[in-house]
């Protein structure tokens, strides 16, 4: 189950909920890390997700099929509101979704699939890690200096934070890209990621034509390449807030790697 995924959701959300207070009406409207998105614009968004996980919403076949234009359009409902009304939706759901998210490692149905639209199937214990990594990477890259605008400073993170965001990641490279990243891995890939959420898995390329990546624990038999990042960077240049290169070590056949690389965005 993914108890350690509520843990982590439930703590990066209170390092943000203490983040929420300083934070000035000309630090709200300071330009994110997120491109095309206001500080306040990533609080609306993380309150979106936390009112859909509580209240959701009837599907309209004319929304986005990709994610991030969806986000993108939820967040645009939002653009007329004021500061103190995103961040009473953001203070209202959250810890109504953390409840939800916490039930969800219980009972017959923690392991049925559920569908995530435009990022693919995941058992729904493994939602919690999907809140760890969102709230994580929110505050933490597009909010918080260096990469954001504001100058405050939360907690080193630790294995407790990381690890269940990195699991989710892993979780969506066969997924949220489909054929497009599958067509740019011929040979397994090992990803060694060390520090805060330290792991190692292999991405191997599609048994059958046409098929999905796979992505295993631990490396892999005829490995072609080796990237080494830290798990945290990992978070930041895997969902193009920065460039892999400034962040990855490859060994092995480069050539093999590259590819991937350039095409990997996780959402």
């Amino acid at each position: 189950m993914s108890r350690e995924g509520v843990a982590s959701a439930r703590r990066s959300s209170e390092q943000l909920s203490e983040v929420v207070p300083l934070v000035d009406d000309r630090g709200w409207e300071s330009a994110s890390a997120c491109a095309g998105w206001r500080v306040i614009d990533v609080l609306a968004h993380l309150g979106a997700l936390a009112h859909e996980a509580v209240d959701p919403p009837f599907p309209d076949p004319s929304w986005p099929k990709n994610r991030e234009r969806y986000h993108d359009m939820r967040v645009d409902e939002r653009r007329g509101r004021s500061h103190a009304e995103v961040i009473e939706e953001w203070r209202r759901f959250t810890p109504q979704q953390l409840e939800i998210l916490e039930a969800a490692q219980h009972g017959p149905r923690a392991d049925e699939p559920v569908l995530v639209a435009g990022l693919g199937n995941y058992p729904r214990h493994l939602l919690a890690n999907t809140m760890a990594f969102n709230v994580l990477c929110h505050l933490r890259y597009d909010m918080l200096e260096p990469g954001g605008p504001l100058p405050f400073r939360v907690p080193p993170p630790d294995d407790e934070l990381v690890v269940p965001a990195i699991e989710f990641m892993l979780a969506g490279i066969p997924q949220m890209q489909g054929p497009e990243l599958a067509a740019t891995v011929s040979r397994p890939l090992v990803l060694e990621l060390t520090g805060p959420g330290a792991t190692t898995a292999t991405v191997l390329p599609p048994a059958e034509p046409n098929g999905p990546l796979t992505v295993e624990p631990g490396i892999a038999d005829g490995a072609a390449a080796r990237v080494h990042s830290t798990a945290t960077d990992f978070i930041a240049w895997s969902t193009t807030r920065t460039a892999w290169r400034d962040h990855c070590r490859i060994t092995g056949e480069a050539a093999t790697a590259v590819p991937f690389l350039n095409c990997l965005n996780i959402v």
